[in-house]
């Protein structure tokens, strides 16, 4: 089969296939959360648009953050008054990385993740050129990479771990990649969007 042109129409036709089926027990820390805490939140889930070997592009939080500091993050957080998960998710990708929000092209809002932190994630997929020139903001990001989404959505690639939090046990994805270790609310945000997203299709799109 040729190669695409671009990424854009293949995988917004395999996300909506896979957001028009219903899905239990997708992942959630809601159980975890305390406090009455439930603060809209929004993270770009930003794809190269390179058919045959996309990647996703994840940051690293500076260690010094109240929340989650130190994981591998997507770009993104609190929605300011008035916006919507796909402004609130553009502007902090653009805040965080410099990645100009008119150069994503947005496919959609996935699964909402309920943290064990109180913060309510709407995931926004979009595919994004290749080779874009990012420049973190030191104070939100220590640093940034890429991941190739095939890896990332396969889900042999993934270990599951235990940890006793907040008096039960709480089961978490794992993966380490190139020294970055990818787990918690990033990995289940990414596991969700794997239901959704049928692996064997995007290669056939490739």
């Amino acid at each position: 089969m040729a190669a695409a042109t671009s990424l854009f129409d293949p995988l917004s036709r395999l996300f909506a296939e896979g957001h028009a089926r219903d899905i239990p027990d997708l992942l959630s820390d809601e159980q975890f959360a305390r406090g009455g805490r439930a603060t809209p939140a929004a993270v770009l889930i930003a794809i190269t648009d390179v058919p045959h070997d996309p990647q996703v592009i994840l940051t690293q939080r500076p260690r010094g953050m109240r929340d989650h500091p130190g994981q591998v993050a997507f770009p993104g957080g609190k929605l300011d008054p008035g916006e919507d998960a796909v402004t609130a998710a553009l502007r902090e990708a653009e805040e965080e990385l410099a990645l100009p929000r008119e150069a994503v092209r947005v496919i959609g809002t996935s699964d909402v993740y309920h943290t064990g932190t109180g913060f309510i994630v709407t995931p926004v997929v979009g595919v994004v050129p290749p080779g874009l020139d990012l420049r973190p903001d030191p104070i939100e990001v220590a640093d940034w990479f890429e991941a190739p989404l095939s890896l990332l959505l396969a889900p042999d690639s993934w270990t599951t771990q235990e940890v006793f939090w907040r008096g039960a046990t709480r089961r978490y994805l794992e993966l380490d990649w190139q020294g970055f270790r990818i787990w918690g609310v990033t990995a289940a945000i990414i596991a969700n969007l794997a239901r959704r997203i049928a692996l064997e299709g995007l290669r056939d799109a490739a």
